[in-house]
């Protein structure tokens, strides 16, 4: 019988949050990092099946397949329910550079009426509902993590961080939701 190494999810059995806020570690879902040119955006969304988003801090969604803006040519796709997205785009008939990311990322949900000042004890931007309304989506950093920020509700955001730095960014959203439910 030949030796088999079992891989530990990363945050397996974390827990956190306070009574206002609640850390929950996202189920595995699938990423690509996504670039493409204007012109092939048409072709790209079709490929995956719902809009690609065009303005700054902006997401689209269809079932559980969403797509972050990063940047003017720069996006991040998840899909929840782990469909095969490189898949899906090799068949798109488009420029484009898709690269399969769903080992380097990590998700925490932050949930609760703290969850936005959870997130502010980190974060510089503006998580207010009128500056960061559902569907926005940030590239930004929380402490001294990159990390991608996406408001799912009014009270839950999608804490997309890289598998190195997410002991890191738990540990500080475990001593913000402390700090957020005083």
């Amino acid at each position: 019988m030949a030796d088999v190494a079992i891989r530990k999810p990363v945050l397996a059995g974390r827990l956190g949050g306070s009574a206002t806020v609640r850390l929950t570690v996202a189920p595995a879902a699938t990423r690509v990092a996504l670039r493409a040119p204007a012109g092939s955006l048409a072709a790209i969304s079709s490929a995956l099946g719902l809009s690609v988003p065009t303005a700054p801090k902006t997401s689209g969604r269809a079932g559980a397949r969403s797509v972050l803006w990063i940047g003017p040519d720069e996006w991040l796709v998840i899909d929840e329910d782990g469909a095969d997205l490189m898949a899906a785009l090799s068949g798109a008939g488009a420029v484009h550079s898709a690269t399969d990311v769903s080992h380097r990322n990590i998700a925490i949900i932050v949930s609760g009426p703290g969850a936005e000042t959870t997130l502010a004890a980190g974060c510089p931007q503006d998580l207010s509902l009128a500056s960061f309304p559902v569907g926005a989506a940030s590239r930004t950093i929380f402490g001294k993590a990159e990390i991608v920020l996406l408001r799912t509700a009014e009270d839950t955001f999608r804490v997309e961080c890289w598998r190195s730095f997410s002991d890191f960014v738990f540990g500080l959203l475990a001593e913000a939701a402390e700090d957020a439910g005083h």
